[in-house]
Order: C-alpha cells, then structure tokens, then sequence
C-alpha cells in the first residue's frame, strides 16, 4: 500500500505499535487531551507527528509510577514553560508523602492481620475443630459500630 501522506505523519495503529499501546489507547489519550489532536486525512485517517510515539511513552511511564491522568496532563501542559521542573518537583513531593501515607496504612493493616492471625491461633489450638472464629465475631462488631 502506497502511502498518500508524508512520512513524518503517522497513522493511529503505528503509533500505537511503536508505543506499545492499544490504538483504544490512542483515542483515548487524544479524547483527554493528553495527545494534541490529530488531523485527518480526506479518507478521516488520523495522522499523528511522530513526537507523539514519545509522548505516549512519557504518559505510560508516568503512570507506571503512580502519577493520575490528570497530574500527567498538568505535567504536559507545563513543559514549555520555566516552572517545569519546579511542578514536576512538587508532584514527586506529593507522590512520596501518598506512598508514604500508604504504606503507613498498610503497616497498620498487617499488624492488624497479625493479631487477628494470633487470636485464630490461640483458639484453635484451645478448642480445635470446634473452635469457633474470635476474628469473626470481632470483624463483625467493629462493622456495627462504625455505622
């Protein structure tokens, strides 16, 4: 197939290919504005400049390390600006003070599994097969006290 389009333009399936998405993707990044629009061809093609195989890369590692859509598209629309690296800065603050909090949560969690491992423990080796669960019953009024 001969290509009726410069070479410089791509078609949405080889961006996607080249960037390691879906072209579900494509659209998707372009609906959100993440990717600026594309024009089309007379045949309604979209053609994509090849910055856009780089910045789709961008967008995919960004959210591989936890930044949403929308810090991403904050993110984008600073980087022609001087306070690029100064927002790119603060997110990074924000994103370690979130993966802190959740790891906090998550400490909390597992010592709370701990002792709820205990209790189980305790039982079962005190009545056996006829133990009945400590962890259930105290699961089930904590639920009622929070309501």
């Amino acid at each position: 197939m001969k290509r009726r389009f410069p070479a410089s333009e791509l078609l949405i399936g080889e961006v996607a290919a080249r960037a390691g998405v879906s072209v579900d993707t494509i659209r998707y990044y372009e609906r959100r504005r993440l990717l600026p629009p594309a024009p089309r061809t007379t045949g309604g093609f979209r053609l994509f400049k090849s910055e856009a195989i780089a910045r789709v890369r961008f967008i995919k590692q960004a959210q591989s390390v936890g930044f949403s859509l929308e810090e991403i598209a904050a993110l984008l629309s600073s980087r022609d600006s001087v306070s690029e690296c100064q927002k790119m800065h603060d997110l990074l603050q924000i994103k370690i003070k979130e993966i802190d909090e959740r790891i906090a949560e998550l400490r909390r969690m597992r010592r709370m599994l701990h002792r709820y491992l205990s209790e189980c423990e305790r039982e079962l080796r005190r009545h056996g097969k006829v133990a009945e669960c400590p962890v259930v019953d105290e699961i089930g009024h904590s639920k009622e006290g929070e309501e």
